[in-house]
């Protein structure tokens, strides 16, 4: 499997460099691979799984891969030729752009390896691990009301696009395998989690090797030299096109110094006609590459990418406030939020500090308040105890603790590598009941002879989605523990 999963890499590379793809700044250097002058293809097992390497030391701002338009898989690059799917859009013409680009990568999947696009697809995953693809056993694995809910969300929103895009799959005469809800599903997750942004269609595009690049979180960066460089957003979505004339003619010089402006990203040039992708920081010979998509909670890279960050500066916890507190000020509720250290956001404290003030004395300080200055140091305990004891009180009412969400994981990778449960670990019976009901509930059989697991494919997907989740609420914990330990430590400075 690991052979021929080589050699398709090594025919989609070389197809990728007859399209022009290439990471080097000579675009018409011969090469049988589209690699080789600036990166490589490796593996970070710790960091992303397959990406990329520098082959060589890379400098803040140098080009390190360009994409033709050609090479760019689009809605438009899929219908143009297909004068069936096309009639068959035409007669929708309320579609999304994203359930139009999914019904084509569909129809062009289906095409097997007469499509054009075939070494690329061949090395599209299989399987996704985004919210929408979690079963009802992952998804309770969640536990927090608010991810839950995300998840149901997306989820129904899943289902209502299949429907409505039913009609069109019976046109198009696929294959029984290729209108299923799963199929949709893969599509769907395919369009989520790969595609990029360009100017001219808003459900982005899928670029060939470009997406081999993993994810790191904007905001501020530090070069290998010890340098720290602030790289602005990174989003591919704000990505600039404003370079002038031929790519080629970009030197390292004038991308830092002439084009401070542009992005230090990724982004589709008109210019040069290409997704060009930017060195974000000096990289090191083999160190990994990596690219921003832009600030995302944990929760929200699950939902849109099937993955998180264990370390994630832009994580932020929602905890449920009483229904009062929402009408207090006019703030959007996705601003009431506690960030991954532990601190209330702005909007956040400035509605604690209301709501603990007697109510006889909410209007005449409520402009005060809104200012964002402090009421009185009586004020700022009253907040520190109100929202150590919100944050406490959460914490008592979940099934698990952090120290059995972190022994569950340690369970969880024993399953993974080693197909076996260890019962004699000395775990409470709510994780033995989480463990089992995951394992049975996947058909996971246990051999008595010698106490390993008969796990299927399926079912270690399954477990993989499992982890996330365990992952994912054991994050959300910490926060809430950071902010009981730093209001915990004002208390104490307060009355010492």
């Amino acid at each position: 499997m690991e052979e021929e999963n080589e050699a398709n890499l090594r025919r989609f590379l070389e197809w990728a460099a007859s399209l022009g793809i290439s990471d080097s700044p000579d675009p018409h250097s011969p090469s049988p691979s589209c690699l080789g002058h600036s990166l490589s293809v490796s593996h970070f097992p710790q960091a992303g799984g397959r990406g990329f390497a520098a082959v060589r030391d890379i400098k803040k701002g140098e080009l390190v891969l360009r994409v033709p338009k050609a090479a760019l898989l689009t809605s438009d690059a899929l219908i143009s030729k297909e004068c069936n799917l096309s009639a068959s859009l035409d007669k929708y013409p309320l579609l999304s752009s994203t359930q139009i680009l999914s019904i084509a990568l569909l129809h062009e999947v289906s095409k097997g390896r007469s499509s054009w696009w075939y070494p690329y697809i061949t090395l599209l995953p299989r399987s996704y691990d985004l919210l929408f693809n979690f079963n009802q056993f992952e998804v309770e694995a969640l536990q927090i009301d608010d991810a839950i809910w995300t998840t149901e969300k997306a989820v129904h929103k899943c289902k209502m696009e299949w429907e409505e895009i039913s009609p069109i799959m019976s046109e198009l005469h696929l294959k029984p395998q290729f209108v299923t809800f799963k199929a949709w599903l893969w599509a769907s997750a395919t369009i989520s989690s790969r595609t990029m942004h360009i100017p001219w269609d808003t459900a982005g595009c899928l670029c060939p090797v470009g997406d081999f690049f993993n994810y790191t979180p904007p905001g501020e960066e530090f070069d290998h030299s010890g340098n720290s460089s602030s790289c602005g957003s990174g989003s591919f979505s704000n990505a600039t096109s404003s370079c002038e004339g031929d790519i080629t003619a970009f030197s390292t010089q004038e991308l830092t110094e002439e084009n401070q402006d542009r992005l230090i990203d990724a982004g589709y040039s008109e210019a040069a006609s290409s997704y060009c992708f930017y060195a974000r920081i000096n990289y090191a010979r083999g160190d990994q590459i990596l690219l921003s998509y832009g600030t995302y909670t944990n929760l929200e890279l699950l939902e849109h990418y099937g993955f998180l960050l264990n370390e994630n500066p832009n994580d932020k916890a929602f905890i449920p406030l009483e229904p009062e507190m929402y009408t207090l000020y006019k703030w959007p509720r996705e601003s009431l939020y506690i960030s991954q250290d532990g601190k209330l956001s702005f909007a956040l404290l400035l509605t604690a500090r209301l709501w603990v003030t007697p109510r006889s004395k909410r209007r005449s300080i409520k402009s005060i308040i809104c200012s964002g200055f402090q009421i009185s140091a009586e004020n700022e305990v009253a907040v520190a105890k109100w929202i150590a004891e919100k944050c406490r009180l959460l914490l008592r009412g979940y099934a698990t603790s952090i120290e059995e969400d972190e022994l569950l994981l340690c369970i969880i990778e024993e399953i993974q590598n080693y197909n076996k449960f260890s019962e004699n670990i000395e775990s409470s019976a709510a994780l033995n009941d989480e463990i089992w009901c995951i394992l049975e509930g996947n058909d996971v059989k246990r051999d008595e002879l010698c106490g390993k697991l008969n796990i299927s494919i399926k079912a270690r997907r399954s477990i993989d989605r499992w982890k996330l989740a365990v992952q994912w609420r054991c994050n959300y914990k910490k926060i809430l523990c950071n902010c009981i330990s730093n209001y915990n430590k004002m208390l104490d400075n307060n009355f010492c």
